[in-house]
């Protein structure tokens, strides 16, 4: 989505919401997960994408020479050409010229996938103008023949009580790529509940009494990774328009690629042609949702802010109003997750609302934990996470539900 005029409109609609106090993490410290995804996740990244897509020399050449700059170089603004460069030479203030390794970990994120973009001309019209890097992966897990089997044990959801379906579908969307254990939550008598097992703060209860409290609500969901994840946002948007617990639902994606999975627009096509594609409950929900979207009750919205390298702390007002006017605004995912209560290091117990207070408007947190931030966490419950398994924050291996009223 070009933004040449998102300088201007940041300088005049950036909210003067006070920044937390808790320092940034940066990608200097070796022992933190920061550290590894600069130097090895990143550079793995770039290799892949180099070798995924028939791209010509210049493009190949521009990878090989970003890997270089994150390995040995100083940080560099984008061309003369770039059409959101105004933007990015003032968000990138103080940071051009130094090591990546001195970034702010969020910042440099961001910041690397626009470079990513610039260096496959992604942007530039010619044959490779806004071809999805990224595609390929998003494709292939749609293509998962075990999906198949996720999408049809559906039909056997539909004939749970609703309010075990609304839980199962309430996880299945925070899991993502562990969203069939959600899709089966309860459906023999008696069965043990794995997907609840590795919450670390689980509000889903008061998340479904917030919405039923006022039935005929507007919800927005922002949207994290497209393939499993969005196909289970998508069953969880239809359970709330077809219960009318909501009357309307926005769902926002990212205006481009980013993050290699997160959901674009076409990752929403996608996903309902993989639904449709299958007989039963599936395929239903897939009509009721296009029919959603054909008489205005799901809408799709996205935003160039999604893409910019802050917190949501530094949302401009347009967006920030998108958020007043919903009754629940519910943030899928890590990123979602760290650009809400600040990518920064919290001490971990510090309640989620003291962190999110500025939020304009009731917001739910649905994560799985991928990343070292995290709050809300009960002392004793944390003592043991860390006694039992170190990695708990950032491995996938545990998720959170958390809400603000």
């Amino acid at each position: 989505m070009p933004i040449p005029d998102a300088d201007a409109r940041l300088m005049a609609d950036e909210r003067p919401v006070p920044m937390p106090d808790a320092p940034e993490l940066l990608n200097n410290d070796p022992e933190s997960f920061a550290w590894g995804v600069l130097h090895d996740r990143t550079p793995k990244l770039i290799n892949q994408i180099r070798d995924a897509l028939p791209y010509e020399p210049r493009q190949r050449r521009a990878l090989d020479e970003l890997l270089d700059e994150i390995r040995s170089g100083t940080v560099q603004p984008l061309p003369a050409n770039a059409h959101d460069k105004a933007a990015w030479d003032r968000w990138g203030s103080g940071y051009y010229g130094l090591t990546w390794e001195d970034l702010p970990f969020l910042w440099s994120e961001s910041y690397f996938y626009r470079r990513l973009l610039d260096a496959i001309d992604f942007f530039q019209p010619g044959p490779w103008f806004w071809v999805d890097p990224f595609e390929h992966l998003k494709t292939a897990e749609l293509q998962d023949p075990a999906l198949e089997a996720d999408l049809v044990a559906l039909d056997q959801g539909a004939q749970l009580p609703v309010e075990e379906q609304a839980r199962a579908k309430l996880l299945a969307s925070l899991w993502g790529n562990r969203a069939d254990l959600g899709f089966r939550v309860g459906m023999a008598p008696g069965s043990d509940h794995p997907e609840q097992e590795g919450l670390v703060a689980d509000d889903s209860a008061t998340v479904w009494q917030a919405l039923e409290a006022s039935a005929g609500s507007k919800v927005c969901l922002v949207a994290d990774n497209a393939g499993r994840e969005l196909l289970a946002d998508l069953v969880l948007i239809d359970h709330l328009l077809d219960r009318g617990t909501a009357v309307e639902v926005v769902l926002h994606v990212k205006p481009q690629p980013y993050y290699v999975s997160d959901a674009v627009t076409a990752d929403v096509v996608a996903c309902l042609r993989r639904l449709a594609a299958t007989r039963g409950e599936a395929n239903k929900i897939a009509q009721r949702l296009k029919e959603a979207l054909a008489d205005g009750r799901l809408g799709l919205h996205t935003h160039w802010f999604y893409c910019a390298p802050w917190s949501f702390h530094r949302m401009p007002t347009d967006l920030a109003h998108e958020f007043e006017l919903v009754d629940l605004t519910i943030l899928k995912g890590d990123l979602n997750y760290r650009r809400l209560v600040g990518d920064r290091n919290w001490p971990t117990t510090t309640p989620f609302s003291e962190t999110v207070g500025y939020f304009p408007g009731r917001v739910a947190a649905l994560r799985t934990l991928k990343s070292d931030v995290v709050t809300g966490i009960d002392p004793d419950a944390l003592a043991v996470l860390d006694a039992t398994n170190y990695a708990w924050r950032t491995n996938g291996t545990h998720g959170l539900v958390q809400l603000h009223l």
